[in-house]
């Protein structure tokens, strides 16, 4: 029978020799043979350091934690997360690491190392422009139909006019290689009437202003509004690369029948095969098989929308529509999906946008500052003006008019894609980039000090909202009183 003193020797035992021997050995053998080593690298002519794949994850890094640090400081300011970190991306670029320390800019990210931070930049992209198809695809309105209809198309088609005239005169300075004006004037009005709806969103969930008349209505105007636009943006794309009026009815005719067969059989087919995969969940079936075929069919409907002359874009917010809603386990991955493009994918598309564009080499001449002013003007009054007559013209009081027009004012990661897409289409120069990605930024970053300086007393309650016990129907607060404009935890 082995005493306490056998146990606690063959307790320390047992790691020495399991443990610590074998470290002492590597360790020894290691020494041993580094001069060997090192004398074999240097006669070899290796290289020292990173090699291609370290540069990528240590890369991958360097932009992770920019936009983190970016978001963080933007929600302190009390802005939207995505401005932060469109500006970290802005910051790591030749703006600010590239001019102040080009040496460190050049070693974090190679020129070999681009294209792969581009593809995860296009990945999460595509992933995100499905989240926003589900965002749009939950839209309801009630009792304000005629109303909504009325001020979306107010709200994009003003802003679209002044954005098309304000393009004529900047056609000859800073039109892009395509060369092709027309296209040009009717995508500066698509800039200029964009509205951000996830920006918009995440604005009216911060403030508690979801369940407002102006959070719907201003939701449900930015759902049409886009909606639009990236019709328009597609039928100009397919313009430009050559198609004449016949090839681009019939991308049109290829593009609606698609559409057509997304919203209606392939959406009750999912809703169908969702609810079989909820049943065989209950036998232990993972959401990784369900999450595997969604990613495959938001890249396989891109390719499709490619294929046909449509911005792949547009694929994945076909898909993002067609999505079930009312299934729990089709809910929960396509959170998980959106969630990850967001805060994971999504920062390495500013991280390449803040690689073509150098705020600091813009020349601000007269003419950038001419354009940049007028842009600027222009956007903010047709946006907010444009909607609000048209709510005060349909029964809404003047002050929550002009928060409406506000919320819809908010342009920015929206407006940044469209701009990307023109500019690499060689719709628009560097210089006009660079205003219109000022003009975006700025006009989101105004809305939400715009809606302090109207008070609480411009929000008015949903036309849904529950009643409290005094018949009074309840705002975004919870009370029975205007709700309040309050910033919520993530």
């Amino acid at each position: 029978m082995r005493g306490p003193s056998q146990f606690g020797q063959q307790r320390w035992a047992t790691p020495a020799l399991t443990v610590a021997v074998p470290l002492l050995v590597i360790v020894t053998a290691t020494w041993l043979v580094s001069g060997e080593s090192t004398a074999a690298r240097e006669a070899a002519g290796a290289e020292q350091g990173l090699d291609k794949g370290g540069h990528f994850l240590l890369a991958v890094a360097v932009i992770l934690v920019a936009a983190y640090v970016g978001g963080l400081l933007a929600d302190r300011l009390g802005q939207p997360r995505v401005i932060g970190e469109i500006c970290a991306g802005l910051a790591l670029g030749p703006t600010a690491l590239g001019r102040f320390a080009p040496g460190a800019a050049d070693w974090l990210f190679p020129s070999g190392i681009l294209p792969m931070l581009d593809g995860l930049a296009q990945v999460g992209l595509v992933f995100f422009m499905f989240g926003v198809g589900r965002e749009l695809s939950g839209m309801r309105l009630r009792g304000t139909g005629k109303q909504a209809l009325l001020i979306s198309q107010a709200s994009l088609l003003v802003p679209f006019a002044a954005g098309a005239a304000a393009g004529v005169p900047l056609a000859r300075a800073f039109m892009g290689p395509a060369g092709n004006p027309v296209v040009f004037v009717l995508f500066v009005g698509c800039a200029l009437s964009v509205t951000a709806f996830p920006v918009l969103a995440r604005i009216l969930t911060d403030l508690g202003l979801t369940r407002t008349r102006q959070g719907q209505l201003s939701l449900f105007a930015a759902a049409v509004g886009d909606g639009i636009v990236w019709l328009i943006l597609t039928g100009l794309l397919a313009h430009l690369h050559g198609s004449g009026p016949a090839g681009v009815l019939l991308n049109g005719l290829l593009a609606s029948a698609i559409t057509l067969f997304f919203l209606g059989p392939l959406r009750t087919w999912l809703a169908r095969w969702a609810r079989s995969r909820s049943a065989m969940a209950e036998g232990g079936e993972s959401d990784a098989v369900t999450m595997v075929l969604l990613a495959t069919g938001i890249a396989a409907t891109a390719t499709l929308t490619t294929l046909i002359g449509v911005h792949q874009l547009i694929g994945a917010l076909l898909v993002g529509l067609a999505w079930p809603r009312g299934n729990a386990r089709a809910v929960r991955v396509a959170d998980r999906l959106s969630g990850t493009a967001k805060t994971v994918l999504l920062p390495f598309f500013f991280f390449g946008f803040g690689l073509t564009i150098d705020l600091g080499a813009l020349r601000f001449d007269r003419t950038a500052v001419l354009a940049l002013g007028a842009l600027l003007v222009l956007a903010v009054v047709t946006k907010v003006f444009g909607a609000a007559l048209l709510a005060v013209f349909t029964g809404m009081p003047r002050r929550p008019a002009l928060t409406l027009g506000v919320l819809l004012n908010s342009r920015g990661l929206t407006e940044l894609v469209i701009l990307q897409i023109g500019y690499q289409a060689g719709v628009i120069d560097q210089r006009l980039l660079t205003l219109l990605t000022i003009v975006a930024l700025v006009t989101t970053m105004m809305t939400r000090p715009l809606l302090q300086l109207l008070g609480p007393d411009a929000i008015e309650p949903a036309p849904d909202a529950p009643a409290n016990g005094s018949g009074e129907r309840r705002g975004a607060s919870g009370r029975g009183d205007a709700p309040e404009l309050v910033s919520l935890p993530d």
